[in-house]
């Protein structure tokens, strides 16, 4: 929380604290709420200003935390009382995504594939709503205008417009970005070969190896350092999804992302139409004969026309208001419409959009609707602040999905493993019809895919290394690489997916309402010392978070130096006095060396 009103009569910066994870945030959150209090109280004196930030502790994500540590410490330099909160990877998603109890975080922000996903990152309209859509409370009238006009633009004229939400971004600091990192792999090609073909740790990635020898294969063996996926496998939570790799796996969607386009998968095609009534484009799509779920019912358009309306609303209309699923709200709100015509016809009518930016919603997963329609009813759970709002479809931890991808869950051991066996029923294992499926062609070449948790990235190397995995899911750390090199079995692959870490801000509270200070608070970031220091080089130091697009507006292309909000200082070296003397230009005031409310 921002705290206006820290305790009188401290002389100069406070020291930093570190809290433990376990039970900090209750505390804190009290604590805050009690100094307020007083604040409004005595609002004669003057008062420091008091910030916390967020940010998952160091077995989960060393790379946030080290990166809070370095804003915690600059923050205290120039006097503001600056708190570093470790929290569990799911419990700071909940805070930041669902309930929007925080004042800054740090986190990395998933990967995404189309500029069109600043829309709900940004759009104020999204700001009430939980998950990745506008957690920050953001709000601009002309920037929501941009927003809705790059949907339906393309080529030159989207990319001036998306030009000016960069600037307004950069501008305003909602959010200012850190970098964007590399993910570094260990794999082995003895058992498996293939993983140059895609993202290590990614369904194609997986559904592109091919086996050594098919018929000694064994299970396909990775390491995990995130226990959330074998602890919830609802694609609809948000805070247990760092990414949908494995939902991704057990869950079939329309189309899916093959390199820059969105090719049919569940489809066997689709075609686009405008009609003279119609405000947007129309997708008219026609799925695979004979698809199935995992449990043998079968898969029809209905399924799919029923996902566009359940996500849009869990509720499904049995609440007072809408309860979307905030984990694809930016895709499925470009649905206007899904009618299923037949068993194997399904009509999408969209927002206006341009048919690339319209795709987008055809990559959400399908849902079995003998499943899901159970899951619509009002949930209480706690931890989770939503008014109410909230059904069971977004809290269930959906033990025994029943999807109708190319894998299926055999076995499961929560923070311990989680086993996917083929699905010998899918259609990938039919000669494919379609060219684009011809490196996919057959499916899984192996028997399953088992993921075991690690405790640490040098732990999932040396697995690797002994010939107990062959690969490591999660990126490892830049110290690993060495590890890696030295072996002769083992191989360093390095992918560079579209995220960025970030520092958040909740533009509801006190002093980070204003821009002023955020962007006081952006220039205590050395990215350049962070990439060196942090990231070991294996990332590269942002502005925009569009830094690895076609879309990159030019004046935010990284040249060497922050082209935005220079650091004051060097090699991570704070010159305080200089950084003090910023916040005064921007109209900020110290009391016996501590950083008061204007």
């Amino acid at each position: 929380m921002v705290h206006d009103d820290a305790p009188g009569g401290r002389a100069g910066p406070s020291r930093r604290r570190l809290l433990a994870a376990a039970g900090s945030g209750a505390v804190a959150a009290t604590a805050g709420c009690s100094r307020e209090m007083r604040s409004l109280v005595s609002r004669q004196e003057p008062t420091q200003l008091s910030l916390t930030v967020k940010a998952p502790p160091a077995d989960a994500d060393p790379w946030a935390l080290r990166i809070a540590r370095s804003l915690v410490d600059h923050l205290d330099a120039v006097g503001v009382d600056a708190t570093l909160t470790p929290v569990a990877p799911e419990a700071l998603l909940r805070d930041v995504l669902v309930n929007q109890r925080f004042d800054c975080y740090v986190a990395r922000f998933p990967a995404w594939t189309d500029p069109d996903y600043l829309r709900g990152l940004l759009h104020s309209r999204f700001a009430a709503e939980p998950g990745w859509q506008n957690p920050f409370g953001y709000a601009d009238l002309d920037v929501d205008e941009l927003l809705v006009r790059q949907r339906r633009e393309s080529g030159t004229a989207r990319d001036r417009t998306l030009t000016a939400v960069q600037e307004a971004v950069v501008r305003d600091q909602p959010f200012s970005v850190v970098a964007c990192p590399d993910d570094i792999h260990a794999v082995r090609a003895d058992r498996y070969r293939g993983w140059e073909r895609a993202p290590v740790h990614s369904p194609l990635g997986y559904l592109r190896l091919d086996a050594v020898d098919p018929l000694e294969a064994g299970p396909l063996r990775v390491t995990l350092a995130d226990a959330r996926p074998t602890e919830n496998l609802n694609p609809l939570a948000a805070e247990f999804r760092a990414d949908g790799t494995v939902t991704g796996l057990l869950y079939d969607s329309i189309g899916r992302w093959m390199g820059s386009r969105v090719r049919p998968w569940l489809a066997e095609s689709w075609t686009w139409s405008l009609p003279p009534t119609a405000d947007g484009p129309v997708a008219t799509v026609r799925l695979r004969e004979g698809l199935a779920w995992h449990d043998g019912t079968r898969l029809t358009a209905s399924d799919a026309a029923f996902t566009y309306r359940f996500l849009a609303d869990t509720s499904l209309d049995r609440l007072d208001s809408p309860v979307p699923a905030p984990r694809f709200r930016g895709r499925e709100s470009l649905v206007a419409e899904a009618t299923a015509l037949d068993d194997r016809t399904l009509r999408l009518a969209f927002v206006p959009s341009s048919r690339a930016v319209a795709a987008r919603a055809l990559t959400v997963p399908v849902l079995p609707e003998h499943v899901w329609r159970t899951k619509a009813d009002q949930a209480t759970v706690a931890g989770v602040d939503t008014g109410g709002a909230v059904t069971k479809a977004l809290v269930w931890s959906n033990p025994d999905p029943v999807g109708s991808g190319p894998l299926r869950v055999a076995r499961r051991r929560p923070a311990e493993s989680l086993l996917l066996e083929r699905n010998a029923d899918h259609f990938l294992d039919d000669d494919p019809s379609a060219t684009h499926f011809e490196e996919v062609a057959g499916g899984f070449d192996g028997p399953g895919l088992a993921f075991t948790v690690v405790p640490s990235s040098g732990a999932a190397v040396e697995l690797v290394g002994a010939g107990e995995a062959d690969a490591t899911a999660s990126s490892v750390t830049p110290t690993d690489v060495p590890r890696i090199g030295r072996s002769d079995a083992v191989d360093l692959l390095v992918d560079q997916p579209r995220s960025f870490y970030h520092v958040g801000y909740n533009l509801r509270r006190g002093a980070l309402s204003s821009p002023r200070f955020r962007r006081g608070v952006a220039r205590l970031l050395d990215k350049r010392h962070l990439v060196r220091d942090v990231f070991g080089g294996y990332a590269v130091p942002a502005v925009s978070p569009l830094s690895r697009h076609d879309a990159l507006a030019p004046e935010f292309v990284w040249t060497g130096d922050d082209p935005t909000f220079p650091f004051p200082g060097s090699a991570g070296r704070l010159d305080a006095d200089r950084a003090r003397e910023l916040f005064r230009e921007a109209g900020y005031r110290y009391d016996d060396g501590a950083l008061v409310v204007p």
